[in-house]
């Protein structure tokens, strides 16, 4: 296998392909040529600013053909691209880069007066864009995500930045040379940050979505037949909820695979997507960021084993007890996992990870059934999935109680259908503060997905005396209600 810094690996492909399509962002579309010229630009203004090997470089953007700009300009400075959220407050940014550290920050102003590039920057025409020196970074990604304590961590992804190694498991995971890629979602998350930077490796058109929109998806889906559709079930049920005629209006006969995970997929979506798109091109991956290990699934074994999220395709998992037992078949324990030997699949920056004798668990509950079908139940912890994203309660409880009339807040999920699970806060006060008071006060500390959708008043405390909060308890209490 070969050694290719994904800079030079770019490279290449813009000169073989110059007038292909690389990147389509609404009505606009760069060709693998032009984004070479722009990126390489971006690494020399990145690197002015103080950029270079090693180095995490923050890109707060929107989806855009800018985003994508930014993350090959740091690779080919051997930097590493660390997505974050365009739409964090402050607080939540000094938090971050309290422990991420960057060279650099995209998009967002950074509290410690440390170098930043504005959100509209764009590099002047009297930057050279000529090729930089090869250069391999340390890693080609570091994600960040909330952790149970309510801060941030950053998962930088193990192995250097080398085409071979990011290449990989493309073929396994249906990306295939040539193709066509929806990116549907946020590319502050790693998922769409990771399969659209594969796909645009691999010679694909890379159509990006501003925001979500299922009308949109079909259309452009037709429009560029696409090859690959990217999607989390929040988003596949809001495009059943389509009229049913606009809905099969639209051409997908190009989609070769509709790619789901982030999230668990109602059956009655899977089910509805397998009907109408057949069970060759529906897959599911079930994984944490840490990639430790994953499963997959096709329509056609999941119609077998309905509610599976599939078998292990990569690394190893177990099911164990509380006492760290293997359990056997169709009884729900803790999930364990761990990568082949010898490899090293993330380290964390800010955060430590849940490991017994060498095996890691991300807090997820489930069981295997016979045939090796892995099958998810509740989460151990509290965190709540609120349509594909994390979202801790402390983090948000420690955000109300900075409220000078909170005196304590318990933070939960509850059932909601488009978007999974909803955040709902529990407050107790010290005198009257309204509802839209309340939702002012978070949405200056915390991305707009975190904030409670609804709110309700205690009048007893939420805590006992040691401080602790039993929210399985409080939301079993509210889902008898």
């Amino acid at each position: 296998m070969g050694e290719t810094p994904l800079g030079v690996a770019f490279g290449r492909l813009a000169a073989r392909y110059p007038d292909d399509p690389a990147v389509t962002q609404d009505d606009v579309t760069v060709t693998f040529a032009e984004l070479e010229r722009r990126s390489n630009r971006w690494a020399r203004a990145l690197a002015e600013r103080g950029a270079g090997q090693d180095d995490l470089v923050s890109i707060g953007l929107p989806n855009s053909i800018a985003f994508y700009e930014a993350a090959l300009g740091a690779w080919k400075l051997g930097a590493v691209p660390q997505p974050v959220s365009y739409r964090l407050p402050a607080t939540e940014l000094a938090a971050l880069i309290e422990v991420a550290d960057p060279a650099v920050v995209v998009g967002l102003e950074p509290p410690d007066g440390r170098p930043w590039v504005p959100a509209d920057f764009t590099p002047g025409d009297d930057v050279p864009d000529g090729p930089l020196p090869p250069a391999v970074p340390p890693s080609w990604k570091a994600p960040t995500s909330g952790g149970s304590t309510g801060r941030p961590k950053v998962i930088v992804a193990g192995g250097r930045g080398l085409y071979e190694d990011v290449t990989a498991r493309a073929p396994s995971l249906r990306i295939e040379p040539d193709g066509v890629f929806l990116c549907t979602g946020p590319l502050y998350h790693n998922a769409p940050f990771m399969f659209s930077l594969m796909a645009l490796l691999l010679h694909n058109h890379v159509v990006v979505m501003g925001r979500f929109d299922a009308a949109r998806s079909l259309e452009l889906a037709e429009k560029h037949r696409v090859t690959w559709f990217y999607a989390v079930p929040t988003m596949m049920s809001r495009i059943l909820k389509l009229p049913e005629e606009q809905r099969l209006a639209y051409d997908l006969s190009s989609v070769r695979t509709l790619f789901h995970l982030a999230a668990p997929c109602p059956p009655h979506v899977k089910r509805a997507f397998i009907d109408w798109l057949g069970p060759e091109r529906i897959m599911e991956l079930y994984a944490g960021t840490e990639s430790q290990s994953s499963t997959l699934i096709d329509g056609h074994e999941w119609l077998a084993h309905p509610g599976s999220v599939g078998r292990v395709a990569a690394g190893e998992m177990v099911v164990r007890d509380a006492e760290g037992k293997d359990l056997p078949p169709g009884e729900v324990g803790e999930i364990w996992m761990r990568p082949p030997p010898g490899v090293t699949t993330y380290r964390y920056l800010g955060a430590t990870a849940n490991e017994r004798d060498g095996w890691e668990s991300l807090g997820d509950m489930g069981h295997f059934d016979a045939d090796g079908y892995l099958y998810l139940a509740d989460r151990r912890g509290d965190m709540i999935l609120v349509g594909g994203s994390n979202v801790y309660p402390a983090e948000v409880e420690a955000a109300l109680v900075e409220h000078p009339l909170v005196v304590s807040a318990a933070v939960i999920g509850l059932p909601d259908e488009d978007y999974g699970n909803v955040v709902h806060a529990i407050v107790e006060t010290s005198g009257e503060v309204s509802d839209e008071d309340l939702r002012a006060h978070l949405e200056a500390r915390l991305v707009r997905y975190k904030v409670p959708r609804t709110y309700e008043r205690s009048t007893t405390p939420l805590r006992d005396d040691a401080g602790k909060v039993r929210r399985s308890a409080l939301r079993e209490a509210r889902l008898k209600r």
